[in-house]
């Protein structure tokens, strides 16, 4: 007796059923394909059971002639595809003729179909592939698909299947994949009775991306634009500071299918880079438009895996758009300061750290002949609301940190003296800057107002408050300042060297990474074993940050796995900018606020280099609320 057996056609098609249905929602992409395919414009989903008992697709496309609706179940029948060039260039979502033979050969189905123009339609009912009847019947013109009992003749296959609440998720988040890549198509998907969402079908992207996705997720949305190379790319990004915990929300369409894509995922979260908070990602809904013949669709039983012939192409067209997208997402406004408030808050020459490697040399070497005295930090006034630019609560009784001047070439820093002048009122330290705007639109005031909990600048503009993280604006500058440096940062010299002694895997990062350690100003000694010394670090770094900063250094460059020389460097700029900048509890002074304020509200600093957000505001409406002045 032979040991290869050639299968039944039964079987065989079993065996296909099971590559292309793999559940119900595998059943709503196929079906509701189809019906995008057949010219419709509107498609109605319907499920119940999870999917698995009951399942309807009803489209108002051209409908099939009855000649066409006997042979459609079987297996590689299709009017879409003549012959072996047409898989050089697919333009339909559909193509190999295999969906409606494997989901009827696993389910009980109903067909109703007509042509457009025609009096009457076609019925056609079918068990495990099998024709039981057909006959000409009344129906409207389209075509619906009715499935039952999905998997009723593979126990094997039904036992895998999860609850009818997970599969009716798969389902609605199948159709709603769907719907999501085309505006021009209006759908609506029912489970059990209840409509869980609809699409207008109007051909517009935002009306799309608002139905869909919802008011709230709609609004943290950037219109996204661009393209080059026989690249178009349009659609909707998520704003830096609406990061999600997953991938879930990225959504990408080629030509109106929507795919999986490696490269894609990664183009749009390198556009992010150094500006979405660690651990979250961008969500977005991004079309994409190139030649058919350019994009090859046969690589995956699913069709949602696809190949691009010029992949760079790709990339760098979804890259660039949203990158611009990015930068467009708070315009820029041209902050003008009168002559009175520029020599009241003339900001100190040192406080973005800025001098030639001359100077600093000079000033070292003249810090060196002489000991430098620091005068005591003078008490605080008694409890109370302060008359300078920061307030403090009444039971509040320890004073903060008092900030150490910047840069500090001498050794043993120490706190820097309160400034000997009296202090001002808040409304005459520092006045009001005006946003220069058309002559047409009016002028909207901004004013610093203070400083709260030595942390948080307080701007009032127009019918908002602005409340700004003053280390992580001054990180931002700091890190955008050190990123634009092509020279090798300089190092200042530590009088004591300071020893370090990571783990064993720190270790190793710290030997793989030494070049670029060496490049940003720091000089790190191997000693035996895992041990090192600490010998100088970059000269805005205060030498107590030394070790603190090589270990959130080491763990940054761990956790980023395998980095190039820029992405390493990088993960190192991050930590020097944080380390570098005033930090929150320190006394600042207002002359050293008003830069960090200008920043902002020119839209120059947005998010620090880790993706937090610099600033929040709080509308009037928000306020009134939160007294209950209105409901």
């Amino acid at each position: 007796m032979p040991d290869i057996q050639i299968l039944s056609p039964h079987v065989a098609d079993l065996i296909a059923a099971g590559e292309v249905v793999e559940r119900p929602a595998s059943v709503v992409k196929e079906l509701v394909e189809n019906a995008i395919d057949a010219g419709a414009r509107t498609v109605t989903v319907e499920i119940r059971g999870g999917g698995m008992t009951y399942l309807r697709v009803t489209d108002d496309g051209c409908g099939m002639a009855p000649e066409d609706a006997g042979v459609a179940f079987l297996r590689h029948a299709t009017s879409k595809l003549r012959d072996a060039r047409g898989l050089e260039s697919i333009a339909t979502l559909g193509f190999r003729g295999e969906a409606l033979a494997a989901i009827s050969a696993v389910s009980h189905v109903e067909l109703l179909t007509r042509q457009q123009g025609t009096a009457s339609g076609t019925r056609v009912t079918l068990s495990a592939g099998e024709i039981e009847e057909m006959y000409e019947t009344g129906c409207p013109e389209g075509t619906t698909m009715i499935i039952r009992d999905l998997f009723y003749n593979t126990p094997a296959r039904l036992k895998f299947m999860k609850s009818d609440r997970a599969e009716g998720s798969a389902c609605v988040l199948a159709a709603f994949r769907c719907a999501l890549g085309r505006p021009d198509i209006s759908v609506r998907c029912i489970r059990d009775g209840e409509e869980q969402f609809f699409s207008p079908g109007d051909s517009r992207m935002e009306s799309c991306v608002y139905s869909l996705l919802g008011r709230d997720q709609a609004a943290k949305m950037l219109f996204c634009a661009g393209g080059a190379d026989g690249v178009k790319v349009e659609g909707y990004v998520s704003s830096p500071g609406a990061g999600r915990g997953n991938r879930s929300a990225q959504h990408f369409y080629c030509n109106g299918r929507v795919i999986k894509s490696a490269a894609l995922q990664s183009a749009l979260e390198q556009a992010y880079k150094n500006t979405l908070l660690v651990g979250k990602f961008p969500a977005c809904v991004l079309y994409l438009t190139l030649s058919f013949g350019a994009v090859d669709v046969n690589v995956h039983p699913a069709k949602t895996e696809v190949k691009f012939t010029q992949e760079k192409a790709v990339f760098d067209a979804v890259y660039y758009a949203v990158r611009s997208a990015l930068e467009r997402e708070s315009p820029a406004a041209a902050v003008h300061i009168s002559a009175g408030t520029q020599k009241k808050t003339e900001p100190r020459a040192d406080f973005y750290q800025t001098m030639s490697a001359a100077e600093y040399r000079t000033k070292q070497s003249a810090s060196a002949k002489r000991e430098v005295q620091y005068a005591p930090p003078k008490p605080y006034p008694a409890p109370g609301i302060s008359t300078n630019t920061t307030f403090r609560s009444p039971t509040v009784a320890p004073a903060a940190p008092v900030r150490p001047p910047m840069p500090r070439p001498v050794p043993a820093p120490a706190p820097r003296p309160e400034p000997k002048s009296a202090p001002q009122p808040v409304q005459t330290a520092l006045e009001t800057f005006e946003e220069k705007a058309p002559a047409a639109v009016p002028e909207q005031k901004a004013r610093i107002i203070g400083e709260a909990m030595n942390a948080y600048i307080l701007i009032e503009k127009g019918d908002t408050l602005l409340l700004i993280d003053k280390h992580a604006a001054h990180e931002r500058i700091n890190f955008d300042r050190l990123q634009k440096q092509t020279d090798p940062l300089m190092s200042q010299t530590l009088l004591s060297p300071v020893p370090f002694s990571p783990g064993g895997t720190d270790a190793e990062v710290l030997r793989m990474h030494a070049d670029s350690l060496e490049q940003m100003g720091f000089e790190i000694e191997p000693l035996s074993g895992d041990d090192f010394m600490i010998r100088a670090v970059p000269e805005i770094m205060s030498e107590k940050d030394a070790a603190a900063a090589l270990e959130e250094i080491c763990r940054d460059l761990r956790h980023g796995g395998e980095l190039d020389v820029h992405a390493a460097r990088d993960e190192i700029l991050k930590t020097v900018a944080c380390k570098a900048a005033i930090k929150a509890g320190w006394n600042t002074a207002p002359q050293e606020l008003l830069p960090l304020a200008e920043a902002v509200l020119s839209g120059e600093v947005k998010y620090c280099p880790h993706g937090r957000p610099v600033a929040v505001t709080l509308t009037r409406k928000e306020l009134d609320k939160l007294f209950l002045r209105i409901v």
